[in-house]
């Protein structure tokens, strides 16, 4: 076996060999339950081998290495981006909107997703679909694909740098021991002497109007997010100003 092939382009049973004693998506699945519980840094193929109870050479008929295990999780879990039960909403922006949030609930079930996705071009079945119905909601607005792929990727790119951060903060939280409001009042003597100077006058408003408004994590998320699609709206084409026909849907 080679690395040099996409890996679902390789038969999972090869015709030569013993019989596969289990199947990629239990490899993934094993996979994802230990990165769930441990993060990835848990994962090796001696471990997955020992979840799965094979002998970690038999994992090579699988997969090439770490890395393809990688791909696998990412293609498992990008499916929960999109319920089976659900189909797109005829309306772009509802469709975006449903499609970021669903994926902002599934990198919260699984912390490791978002820095994985961050760093690694997505390619499988899952991730095809992902992209045919995210593209398919921008379809018809008079927009190329380029700025169709690179619209969706900004929303994305929002997604996934906001879920980074809101785990970041909380693992930060979690490691000092302390709530929120203890950690403010670390530095509040700090920042109390830079707005006393006169220069931080947006300091000195942060620290007086702060937190009325969008205090909760989804409430932000929310907020940024309906930002993001007015600006998309509002650079979209004229109706009927368009580059082509449309694709057949």
């Amino acid at each position: 076996m080679t690395g040099h092939e996409n890996l679902w382009m390789r038969p999972e049973r090869p015709a030569r060999g013993p019989r596969p004693s289990f199947s990629r998506a239990a490899l993934a699945e094993a996979a994802i339950r230990i990165a769930d519980a441990e993060g990835l840094e848990a994962i090796s193929m001696r471990r997955l081998a020992a979840d799965l109870g094979a002998g970690t050479m038999s994992l090579y008929r699988y997969v090439t290495g770490k890395d393809e295990v990688f791909d696998l999780m990412l293609d498992t879990v990008v499916r929960e981006y999109l319920p089976e039960d659900r189909e797109p909403p005829d309306d772009w922006a509802e469709g975006l909107r449903l499609l970021a949030w669903q994926a902002r609930r599934t990198m919260l079930r699984h912390p490791w997703l978002a820095p994985l996705a961050a760093g690694r071009a997505q390619v499988g079945p899952n991730s095809a679909r992902l992209t045919e119905t995210a593209l398919g909601m921008l379809d018809g607005l008079g927009l190329s694909v380029d700025e169709m792929l690179t619209l969706v990727g900004a929303v994305f790119a929002y997604v996934n740098g906001y879920i980074q951060s809101e785990l970041a903060e909380g693992e930060a939280l979690r490691r000092s021991g302390l709530t929120l409001a203890q950690r403010l009042a670390q530095h509040l003597s700090y920042i109390q002497s830079l707005i006393a100077t006169g220069d931080y006058p947006m300091l000195e408003r942060m620290t007086k109007e702060g937190g009325r408004r969008y205090t909760g994590a989804d409430d932000r998320f929310a907020y940024g997010l309906d930002r993001l699609l007015d600006g998309i709206a509002a650079g979209l084409p004229p109706r009927g100003d368009t580059e082509g026909p449309a694709s057949p849907r």
